[in-house]
């Protein structure tokens, strides 16, 4: 533009400042580049802001407060995006697509947070030096001044609330100022509730005011507790937010392929008609360039180091920098090959004794270097090739819980490996025991440990010389290569495989002898292997390696080196462009006018087309041409698939897609042409290697061969590649040995493929793009999507003032049938609730839009806390792991699992009955079905001396024993001393109370009487009257004077009073019986009212049914129905002061309405099944075992089934190791879990998704909101049943004081 030719120091210091401002926001990610040349225009435009000298007064204050910020900020910023990912176009997409929910204003409950939850630990608020927390993928950004503000005026309107239509994901927290209401009458307003008994909670703003309701309003607009109490606290405001988010029009759901039939699930799968299908025709095999054969080629890659050691032995082979990125030594193709030499007869020699060596060619042994030094692993790798041993480079283990170590240990024991080559540095920083030795590292075998250094190895004699075969079969080294899972895997690469990928990327590449090559990746796998390690010595190739500790030091060392060195070939990663771009402006004086390849290794990465145009276009000016640029493709299972060749002056530019990402989702390849908020630019990889073979399969089931329009993965067939997994001969078919078949099922050849694991196609003029690898590949609804696709949007939503270093981790877990969308990220030390909630709020919108999928969980953890790969990035197999292991430890969590989870079974729907009772029942003894009924045996008389005991629960050991006889004496004295002591009438009642599973019958403790018209005030209010107390401990010796004998039968023996869990108080009368009955009765009643019947017994006199609820129609066996009882004993009525007679006959005098309609039955309240059983009864005949599941009264009704809570309960207990107790009820069609904390706060957060799994696992129900509570918080009564209704009522009224309250989306 014009204003680039501007005189920077000639303008006004305030315009240079904002210029500078500008600058550092376009170099942190803060500003789009159409918005910088924007905002520098009108900077620059004349005017008084910009023509005149800056006043003084605050403006030179803030200036100058700008200018220290500036000074003391460190060198990079922590709120830095990850530039793998970054790209303006789509960036600009993304904000499009947020802006449309704009005006949407959907209030959403943000999570309740106890305020010790909000500190972080000391560790957390520490960010540790840039050496220990940097990924090995993210980005430096220079020094930047101010606060950050975001470019666009449209964010900070949409923070207020905004939702896309499926994923209910607006952004409103309790700070939003509520709608005005009119006053109301000081006689109809609810006071607030109490305040609760901890401190104080912090998400209410501190004007927050609870408001009454008036006589006028609606009934069903107002929230009451079970007692009917009004309810107006933050609890009920959010559930109500909750519910209004969930009630909105949500994505039309999958077809649903789950259906509820009975017993079983079954799976109906239903194609969508509108999904995109491949329509091109089947793809052929792509075949690259004929491998020439050059004559001076060395028949083994240890016969090229051979002949340059001994005719270029001054030749300098490689260069390492220092921490500065100065040279720090040069070694010679001389001195490695003479140290390999001696390393190679020191291991076939030296170690061990004269007569049993410890290694013999063809051992496995680990090289463990750090990336910092490269010349002692080239001398270790290839004296291991001279000695014909395998090497296995691994990383340098830190500490014994290095993310991965046991899977590091699983592929040593995999291979066999016993020795560890290292250089004597590298050992004495290893961890060490107090004994001084290595420590032990968790998975790993035991390990012999080896120093290379020169002083340490033996010179061999003049006579002995390493044998160099010609390439054949046999492994020459061993590549690690970690899975999806996360298992690490050894790739074999055979010497003719090692030999010819060499020979293919000479001729790819163009190599020459003698050229300069600059690398910048890992040295011990992959690209930076094969290009700077063997092809390099097999080209007589100076390679200068820079060391990942010196990019971050002086991340424009790579640069610097291709000037000084005129290096010919560059290989770099995608962040490597990044960090040379934005430190290029510390030295303007570089030349990169004699590169003509910049190999970009994770050119496969969909967002590389980004970077790369950027390095363009700010090192065009420095001599960079664009065809110098080559991204490729690779994998350690097929080694190079593509790249792109050097190109030429004049050449065509290389080709690029846009691509739709709805079509990419369904696998095929659509250009996008309708929403360009939802495309997906690719770059081509160039053409596939020389003398190899390729095509496109399907990525899932048989090895079919795709569309020429289709999304498939990348199969190879050359020599040059990996040949299986060491010692995994069974995962090692279904990638090494691959035969495609045509769309008819037959295979196209003989020769075997190899799997790639990358997803692409073949373009025009057979260009290769990549759009993803099988690692990142979520297959989510019969969908793909790809985890760096994800991770990109999320970046794209401005999170510098919440993700810490743009650190984000993507990837799924299988929950009720299906992969559930997991996004973790680490949090900034100094981000704010508000901002981070509102930043997850508009990631759930933003990846809705743009991608069509709802996330499952979105948590944030403390900066610094997920597992780190070796060279700083995510470990995401391990970050997985501590997400279902319950170990991640978030300090903000969102669930969406309403949104995301679209395959529920079918709500089961109450069919009407068309048919009649009787015929009900004939129908089911046609079928050949038993009515579930079952009767106990005649009663019979219960001898005097039968003994009664009361038995000690803790040890399980009688403590007194009585006779029936006895029992009844005692109960004579205890009758004939109330009537005596305490002047008490025939019908008056006598409380008695008893400690719970204490003491029984047999020794009571305290009675406490009372009249009759006083006992409502016993129940419900305060009692302010002295009653007397009476204990049966202080009896007279002798016998009473006068027996009492009731006059009837029909007299109220007793009444038992008891509180349900559901919260219900109820009394039942008991009504006098013969001797004998009364006694049996009063031993088997318990403390419940009416008659139970434990599972597998039935009471003599006892005739117990099965009925469907309110159907009065028996059901066959095993329904699991109500509980009648036809006993003798049964009770009559419930004691009541309101005469609620239809309750009574419902309860107590229920009949048939088939069948015998005059039997009088009890309903138990319970529900069960009768099974038949091997044993016999005492006629002889089969019993009928009767087993109860429940009670009816605490059945929560949900998507038209019963749940018993206990049974939620016992999964939710089970789910994590902090769980203690749990309760679950319903609030509005909601499910609430309610878990006590046994462990740290730190743990709350874990619960939340557990909970959720399990639940949704096992009882295939969605919870609604998770409340984590303190231990002992959960109300239990005296018999320990769980008061879930007072827990509900207590939630509501806010006075739990929960440590979390999680409301699921």
């Amino acid at each position: 533009m014009a204003e680039r030719g501007v005189d920077v120091s000639a303008l006004p210091q305030e315009v240079r400042e904002q210029l500078a401002e500008l600058d550092l926001e376009l170099s942190e990610g803060d500003i789009t580049q159409k918005g910088y040349e924007k905002k520098r225009a009108k900077v620059l435009s004349p005017g008084p802001s910009s023509a005149s000298a800056p006043e003084p007064g605050p403006s030179n204050s803030s200036s100058s407060s700008s200018r220290h910020r500036r000074t003391r900020r460190p060198h990079r910023s922590s709120g830095t995006r990850d530039e793998r990912y970054r790209s303006d176009i789509h960036t600009e997409a993304v904000q499009a697509a947020l802006a449309k929910h704009k005006e949407e204003k959907m209030a959403l409950p943000m999570p309740t947070k106890r305020r010790s939850a909000y500190v972080q630990s000391p560790i957390d608020n520490c960010t540790p030096p840039d050496s220990s927390s940097s990924s090995d993928d993210e980005a430096v950004s220079s020094e930047s001044a101010g606060p950050q503000q975001s470019p666009d005026t449209w964010i900070n309107s949409s923070l207020h609330g905004s939702s896309t239509s499926s994923s209910a994901s607006s952004t409103l927290s309790h700070g939003e100022s509520r709608p005005t209401q009119a006053p109301q009458p000081q006689s109809q307003q609810v006071p607030p509730p109490p305040a609760p008994a901890r401190g104080s909670r912090v998400d209410l703003p501190s004007n927050a005011v609870v408001r009454g309701m008036s006589r006028g309003q609606s009934r069903s607009s107002m929230m009451e507790t079970a007692d009917g109490v009004p309810v107006s606290s933050r609890v009920s405001t959010k559930i109500q937010q909750l519910l209004n988010t969930l009630k909105r029009p949500k994505r039309p759901p999958l077809s649903e392929f789950f259906m509820d039939d009975q017993e079983e699930i079954v799976e109906v799968p239903q194609a969508d008609p509108n999904t995109p299908k491949p329509e091109g025709r089947q793809i052929i095999p792509v075949k690259g360039e004929p491998l020439g054969v050059v004559s001076n080629w060395p028949p083994a890659l240890q016969a090229a180091l051979a002949r340059w050691g001994a005719t270029q032995g001054k030749s300098p082979a490689l260069t390492a920098l220092d921490i500065t990125g100065k040279p720090l030594y040069t070694l010679t193709y001389g001195k490695l090959w003479s140290r390999s030499v001696k390393l190679a007869y020191t291991l076939l020699n030296k170690l061990g004794t004269k007569n049993e060596q410890i290694i013999k060619p063809g051992d496995r042994v680990a090289l463990v270097y750090p990336n910092s030094d490269p010349g002692m692993f080239w001398v270790a790798f290839y004296g291991c090739l001279l000695a014909e041993v395998i090497p296995v480079p691994i990383e340098v283990p830190l500490s014994r819980k290095d993310a991965g170590s046991s899977q590091v240990g699983f592929l040593l024991g995999s291979c066999g490996v016993g020795l560890a080559l290292t250089s004597e540095i590298c050992l004495k920083g290893l961890p060490k025991t107090p004994t001084g030795e290595i420590l032990q590292f968790k998975g790993w075998p035991r390990l012999k440990w080896v120093v290379t250094d020169s002083k340490y190895l033996t010179k061999p004699s003049k006579d002995w010389q390493p044998h160099i075969p010609t390439a054949n079969t046999d492994t020459a080294y061993i590549e690690y290569k970690a899975s999806k899972e996360g298992t690490v895997m050894g790739v074999a690469v055979s010497k003719v495989a090692m030999l010819t990928h060499c020979q293919a990327l000479t001729q790819a590449c163009n190599y020459c002898e003698g050229e300069t090559l600059v690398n910048v990746l890992d040295f011990k796998k992959d690209m930076g292997l094969w290009h700077g390690v063997l092809t390099s010595i097999m080209n007589r190739i100076h390679t200068i390696s820079v060391p990942y500790a010196v990019m971050k030091a002086c991340p424009q060392s790579w640069v610097q080196r291709v000037h000084i060195h005129k290096a010919r070939v560059a290989l770099a990663k995608c962040r490597d462009l990044h960090w040379a771009m934005m430190a290029h402006r510390e030295q303007r004086d570089t030349s990169l006018a004699s590169l003509r390849m910049l190999i970009v290794a994770d050119g496969a990465n969909p967002w590389s087309v980004s970077s790369c145009d950027a390095f363009l276009n700010v090192f065009q000016a420095h001599g960079l041409k664009s065809e110098v640029i080559c991204p490729c493709a690779t994998s350690p299972e097929a080694m190079t698939v593509a790249i792109r060749r050097p190109g030429v002056a004049g050449a065509p530019l290389p080709a690029r897609a846009v691509l739709s990402m709805t079509g990419l989702s369904h696998g095929v390849i659509r250009v996008n042409t309708e929403d360009k908020n939802s495309a997906l630019t690719v770059q081509d990889v160039g053409h596939v290697m020389p003398g190899a073979l390729m095509c496109i399969v399907k990525p899932d089931g048989p090895p079919m061969l795709c569309k020429t329009d289709e999304i498939g993965e990348i199969v190879v067939n050359s020599r040059a590649g990996g040949t299986m997994y060491y010692g995994l001969s069974g995962v090692t078919k279904n990638t090494f040995e691959v035969i495609p078949v045509n769309a008819s099922g037959t295979p196209i050849g003989e020769i075997p493929f190899v799997r790639s694991g990358l997803l692409g196609f073949v373009g025009p003029g057979s260009l290769i793009f990549v759009v993803g690898k099988n690692e990142g590949l979520l297959m989510v609804s019969g969908r793909r999507h790809n985890a760096d696709d994800l991770v990109a949007t999320a970046l794209a939503v401005e999170p510098v003032k919440t993700v810490y270093r743009g650190r984000i981790a993507v990837f799924s877990v299988t929950v009720f049938y299906d992969e559930r969308i997991v996004i973790v990220a680490e949090q900034r030390p100094d981000a704010s609730e508000e901002d981070s909630f509102q930043w997850m709020s508009r990631v759930l919108q933003a990846i809705d839009s743009i991608h069509q999928v709802g996330l499952y969980c979105l948590a944030l953890v403390p900066a610094n806390t997920l597992p780190k790969t070796p060279l700083g990035g995510i470990h995401i197999s391990d970050t997985k792991q501590l997400f279902l292991e319950g170990a991640l430890h978030p300090c903000n969590i969102l669930m969406c699992p309403h949104t995301c989870v679209t395959n529920m079974p079918k709500p089961r729907q109450k069919q009407p009955v068309g048919v009649g009772p009787a015929s009900i029942m004939v129908g089911n003894l046609v079928a050949g079905k038993r009515i579930a009924q079952a009767a106990g045996r005649d009663l019979g008389l219960i001898e005097d001396q039968d003994l009664v005991r009361k038995v000690n629960s803790d040890l399980h050991l009688a403590v007194c024993t009585a006779t029936c006889v006895q029992l009844h004496k005692r109960a004579e004295k205890i009758a004939a001393a109330l009537m005596e002591r305490s002047g008490i009438n025939i019908g008056e009642n006598v409380v008695l109370l008893y400690p719970p599973g204490k003491s029984h019958i047999l020794c009571p403790v305290l009675v406490v009487f009372e009249r009759l018209g006083q006992l409502k005030n016993y129940i419900g209010v305060k009692v302010k009257v002295t009653y007397p107390w009476f204990s049966p401990d202080d009896l007279p010796r002798k016998r009473p004077p006068t027996i009492y004998k009731p006059p009837n039968a029909e007299m109220i023996a007793y009444m038992d009073f008891s509180v349900s869990t559901t919260g219900m108080l109820t009394g039942v009368k008991v009504r006098d019986f013969s001797h004998h009955l009364n006694r049996f009765f009063l031993v088997i009643l318990g403390s419940f009212g009416e008659p139970l019947t434990p599972g597998g017994v039935k009471f003599p006199s006892h005739h117990t049914s099965l009925f469907r609820p309110m159907s009065f129609v028996k059901i066959d066996v095993f329904q699991k129905c109500g509980i009648w009882v036809n006993s003798p004993h049964n009770a009559t009525e419930y004691y009541t002061i309101y005469g609620e007679e239809n309750l009574q006959a419902d309860h107590f005098n229920t009949k048939l309405s088939f069948g015998d309609p005059q039997t009088l039955w009890a309903r138990t309240g319970y529900l069960g099944f009768v099974k038949r059983t091997e044993l016999t009864d005492s006629s002889g005949d089969r019993h009928d075992a009767l087993f109860v599941v429940g009670s009816l009264d605490e059945t929560l009704e949900l998507r038209g089934l019963r749940y018993h809570p206990i049974d939620i309960e016992t999964s939710v207990s089970r789910a994590h190791r902090s769980i203690g107790e749990s309760a679950v009820f319903t609030w509005t069609n909601l499910l609430v879990v309610v878990a006590e904390l046994c462990g740290s706060e730190q743990d709350a957060l874990d619960l939340v998704p557990l909970v959720t799994n399990v639940v949704l696992e096992e009882h295939h129900l969605i919870v609604g909101v998770v409340v984590i509570v303190d231990p002992g918080v959960i109300p239990i009564n005296s018999r320990g049943e769980k008061q879930r209704m007072h827990l509900r009522d207590s939630f509501l009224a806010d006075q739990l004081d929960p440590i979390y309250v999680a409301y699921n989306m």
